[in-house]
């Protein structure tokens, strides 16, 4: 179990400051996957070869990522520099970022695309790597739900931003103010971290200081570190796809099969709903997970996900789709906000950058099988009608209760600890 780095209780700047970064990165990474690539694509490739085309962009930056994130970690973990442990690479990772954005938008064809985009990939991933340690670097464990709640709500903010500020500009054709935009917010908030994080390195090390020699562990335990982590990795895998595989075809759902129609208007109303759902339900669970452990909450959450996710198999009305939403949203706030808290719990400090970068397989890995799943519902729609959303919510309720069944099997430090008093 990891031990504290700072000896406060975090103020409320502390949580701003901590946080700010994860608006940035939700900010991008909505704007791109969604939005900004499939434009992007239909400017340097023709109708034919459109799907391909997006399909080896997405791939590609989900390999990187995987790879990156972690290694950058991993990086920071064992060096100190005279700037701190993250700092430099939280900096330097945003101005790589810049970049590549600019190329992005003057690429001509798509070989240029292809490279800045897995160029922007590693930049980011630079910086996404070391900040997320931060979470094990400077936060107390019985603070930790919390400050994970408040990243689930920046996060949210990212999202919603993306809607209205870079949907409103791809839609009005103004492509360069959207680039502008993404590079203003990533610097703002790179700066806010850069300026107000106090990044004093683990265990009270001056920054002149080196850390001491340590003995390198073996490759399996590098990756892997305990019994718990590894269950705690395939519970978020399990659970994440879950989510995935609820949301990202309830468009063609509501179309298909309650046949509404504007099922556009309708699909935002819903994840306007489960937005508000998540954002609601995040700093409660992560601030009561700091008192009475995370394993409740992420089995309550599970179970609601389960609810939800099979409510979806029998729902025919869109009433009936908002009530199962509002279980699934509630479900996941709980569970994004506590389960990132959880895993902080269960490494060594000295490993957060490392340790918390590998946890971007089950992240990835989430995106890649939902992604499977479409094929699966083309094949299975063509045999009969409809029976596609069928199978993919039997799948997802299925693994929103298998990823629950796992996380049992996790030791809950925070419960057992008795040592620890909640400020």
């Amino acid at each position: 179990m990891s031990t504290v780095a700072t000896t406060h209780p975090l103020r409320a700047r502390d949580y701003f400051a901590l946080n700010a970064y994860w608006f940035a990165l939700s900010f991008l990474w909505n704007s791109m996957a969604p939005l900004l690539l499939p434009v992007l694509v239909l400017n340097v490739v023709g109708e034919a070869h459109k799907g391909s085309a997006l399909g080896t962009l997405s791939a590609l930056g989900l390999i990187i990522a995987t790879l990156v994130q972690p290694a950058a970690g991993a990086w920071t973990d064992t060096r100190v520099t005279r700037w701190g442990k993250r700092r430099p690479y939280i900096v330097g990772g945003t101005l790589f970022d810049v970049v590549f954005l600019l190329a992005m938008f003057f690429a001509g064809d798509y070989l240029v695309l292809l490279i800045a985009y897995a160029l922007l990939q590693i930049g980011s991933n630079l910086a996404h790597g070391p900040y997320q340690a931060y979470l094990t670097d400077l936060v107390p464990e019985a603070q930790r739900g919390k400050v994970t709640s408040v990243k689930l709500v920046f996060e949210m903010a990212g999202a919603v931003a993306t809607v209205l500020v870079i949907g409103t500009l791809i839609g009005e054709g103004q492509m360069l103010a959207v680039f502008l935009a993404i590079i203003f917010i990533l610097l703002l908030t790179m700066g806010i971290t850069a300026r107000c994080v106090d990044e004093r390195p683990f265990g009270g090390m001056s920054v002149d200081a080196k850390p001491r020699a340590k003995p390198k562990p073996a490759l399996r335990q590098m990756i892997f570190h305990s019994r718990d982590f590894v269950l705690w990795l395939v519970s978020r895998l399990l659970i994440l796809l879950s989510i995935n595989l609820t949301r990202d075809y309830m468009l063609f759902f509501v179309k298909d099969v309650l046949q509404l129609a504007n099922p556009v208007i309708e699909t935002r109303n819903l994840l306007a709903l489960l937005t508000v759902a998540v954002i609601l339900a995040a700093y409660p669970a992560g601030a009561l997970s700091d008192r009475w452990g995370r394993k409740p909450f992420v089995i309550f959450s599970g179970i609601l996900g389960t609810l939800g996710a099979a409510a979806l198999i029998i729902a025919t009305t869109l009433p009936e789709v908002f009530a199962a939403g509002t279980l699934i949203g509630i479900g996941i706030g709980i569970f994004l906000s506590v389960n990132w808290a959880w895993g902080a719990d269960l490494i060594p400090a000295e490993g957060g950058g490392r340790l918390l970068g590998v946890s971007n397989l089950a992240t990835a890995g989430a995106g890649v099988l939902a992604g499977l799943g479409g094929w699966l519902l083309d094949s299975l729609n063509r045999q009969s009608p409809n029976t596609g959303y069928t199978t993919l919510f039997l799948i997802a309720a299925l693994c929103f209760a298998a990823g629950t069944v796992v996380a049992i099997g996790v030791n809950d430090h925070r419960a057992r600890d008795k040592k620890i008093v909640t400020p």
